[in-house]
């Protein structure tokens, strides 16, 4: 096991004592933070980027005593959250090795009174509050939970690491666990089977990828360097981080199979078109999988806008071409006459075949069906694959899959990049008219949300009747015909129209510059995760944007619903997907890569214990591996 630095509120802890403890544990001290690892000293204050949370902490003293620990926004010095509890856990990470679950991988103790809890040792309770206890003549304060039959357990806080608030993803409430029963014991040994075998199956499927082997690129060209300084922004640091992973993967002898997770705008598909483009300097086809039309139009025509001074063919499969088109472009694409095809799931059909495909990018793989994953499955065998998504993995699972998955984190925003404003409002045609107007007179362009086709033209008429000739907008949805919705997706996308009404079909990926305004109707019927996304076709520059998420009334909507529509308001930082991911119920982008059969496990103990278990299996499992050869 290795140590751990636990500091809450209130707590007696020298900064000088802590600066020596976090050399002891890797830590670097610098004049500023740039990366993991760093920390520096301002006076009384103590700033960190530890290696297991995804913005900076700041620690705050009066004399010897720790009054303030909050995460906060280095752009914009802003804070983010305030924590009682925090856990800093070694940078030199990969030099040690857990050894059993009580290691946590959360480093945020965040719960409240009646929540759920595991603790790893007694099982599910509830937290009732923290309560001041005289225990041999001292006064502190424990964490009290209540366990089945009315039984309470107090913690202290030197033991809170043992603690995490119980995550699952189901909505029905976990069984209480007995105190000093055997009921905890078989639960947790049932789940580690299950567990155990997910992990099995991960090291078979890395196993069969190194003995099968893949094509192993070249370095890169003088066109790569070429094609590469067209990207018209600044990288970020994570950006060149996973740019040279993929490529490090491309160039070796295995065939790579990595997941670039990263917020709305944080540059993935720049990423993708570059190993596009290594793939084909090494004469290879390159598959480019999205879930929507529209979004495969974007991808096509943002690689034709790049690739204009190059000999490289790109083309579209979607119902935006025609029979007789695609017909033409399948055995365009069979003859090796196509370099890059970008396609919807209509690139899973039978009837289309690749001469040499050595590159599959697919773009949020959890939005196809399950027919079209067994299809991706088959597809993949033997070829390079690059899986790009924007729900972002919670840090825990992130922590527990990192030994054995490829995954790289886009965790930086771009350059000068803004936070987008958000805000609740109740629905007035009036006043939405005054905001789309706003931003069309900075010349912007505005999305409105609303996702019933049955009533979107209503919608429209009510809105548009306060709107003055200024304003160029259409309605857009997915059951008008292909050439309906190519018509107007071109028209937004190029200006001639300033305002779009739209159903959820533009909420992946599509990304139009000038679109700083998004409004967001019935909001309270949308989920965490979809409203996040949303939020993201907004903001993607240097301008101010603003997101609004529109009720009939705050009276009529329910407090669950408003408290959902608050997380998103007070989540509206940069990179604030990772909190949206944890506060999701459901927490869907964990679920995916999980996958359906371990829901039942993640239920039975908590998704934080089922993480750590999950990181100790592999371990163990991987030191096995090597002992075993």
């Amino acid at each position: 096991m290795f140590e751990t630095i636990k500091l809450y509120i209130h707590k007696e802890f020298p900064i000088e004592a802590l600066e020596k403890k976090l050399i002891e544990l890797g830590y670097k001290k610098v004049e500023q933070i740039f990366s993991e690892g760093d920390f520096s000293r301002r006076g009384d204050t103590l700033e960190i980027l530890a290696i297991n949370f995804n913005f900076p902490l700041r620690i705050e003293w009066e004399f010897d005593i720790i009054s303030k620990i909050y995460s906060f926004d280095r752009s914009l010095n802003k804070k983010i959250i305030d924590y009682d509890f925090v856990i800093i856990i070694p940078h030199l990470l990969k030099a040690k090795r857990y050894k059993n679950e009580d290691i946590p991988l959360d480093a945020i103790l965040r719960i409240k009174k009646n929540d759920y809890v595991v603790h790893t040792k007694y099982g599910i309770g509830k937290f009732l509050g923290i309560k001041k206890i005289n225990v041999r003549g001292k006064e502190d304060y424990y964490f009290q939970i209540e366990y089945f039959g009315g039984d309470k357990l107090y913690v202290g806080r030197e033991e809170a690491h043992l603690i995490q608030k119980y995550i699952s993803f189901s909505l029905r409430p976990p069984k209480l666990s007995k105190l000093n029963g055997k009921d905890w014991a078989k639960t947790k040994e049932k789940a580690l089977r299950g567990i155990r075998n997910y992990a099995l199956e991960l090291l078979k499927i890395e196993a069969q990828r190194k003995l099968i082997g893949g094509f192993k690129y070249s370095a890169d060209t003088d066109w790569q360097s070429i094609f590469e300084s067209t990207f018209p922004y600044t990288e970020t640091e994570d950006q060149k981080k996973v740019l040279q992973e993929v490529k490090q993967d491309m160039e070796s002898d295995i065939c790579m199979d990595r997941l670039i997770c990263g917020d709305v705008g944080y540059g993935k598909t720049e990423i993708a078109m570059r190993a596009a483009f290594k793939a084909v300097m090494d004469n290879k086809q390159v598959a480019f999988l999205v879930p929507t039309t529209i979004l495969a139009y974007q991808h096509y025509t943002n690689f034709l806008k790049r690739l204009r001074d190059f000999p490289i063919k790109v083309e579209m499969l979607s119902r935006f071409k025609t029979f007789a088109e695609q017909k033409k472009i399948l055995h365009a694409l069979k003859e090796g006459k196509i370099d890059i095809i970008v396609g919807t799931h209509r690139l899973l059909s039978d009837d289309v075949e690749f001469r040499n495909l050595g590159l599959l990018i697919i773009d949020e793989e959890q939005r196809f069906g399950v027919e079209h994953k067994e299809k991706i499955k088959k597809l993949k065998v033997g070829i390079d694959i690059l899986t790009l998504t924007a729900t972002p993995i919670p840090r825990t699972l992130y922590m527990s899959l990192i030994g054995i998955k490829n995954i790289s984190l886009l965790k930086t925003p771009p350059q000068d990049r803004l936070a987008i404003k958000t805000k609740i409002i109740e629905f007035s045609p009036k006043i939405l008219a005054e905001i789309i107007i706003s931003e069309i007179n900075r010349n912007g362009q505005v999305f409105f949300i609303h996702n019933r086709i049955d009533t979107i033209h209503n919608i429209f008429k009510k809105v548009a009747q306060h709107l003055p000739p200024v304003v160029k907008a259409s309605v857009v949805y997915g059951r008008l015909s292909s050439k309906e919705i190519e018509t107007v997706m071109l028209g937004f996308i190029e200006k001639r129209l300033n305002c779009l009404f739209s159903t959820a079909i533009v909420e992946s990926g599509i990304d139009i510059p000038s679109a700083n305004t998004i409004i967001i109707n019935n909001a309270h019927t949308f989920g965490l995760a979809d409203l996040h996304q949303l939020r993201g076709r907004v903001g993607r520059f240097n301008i101010q944007a603003y997101a609004y998420l529109v009720i009939p009334s705050f009276s009529s909507v329910s407090n669950e619903a408003l408290e959902r529509l608050r997380l998103i308001e007070e989540f509206s930082h940069l990179g604030a997907g990772f909190e949206v991911a944890m506060s999701d119920l459901e927490l869907r982008g964990a679920g995916n890569l999980l996958g359906k059969e371990q829901h039942g496990f993640v239920w039975m103990i908590g998704f934080d214990l089922y993480c750590r278990l999950l990181k100790k299996e592999i371990e163990y499992l991987k030191e096995t591996f090597k002992i075993n050869n």
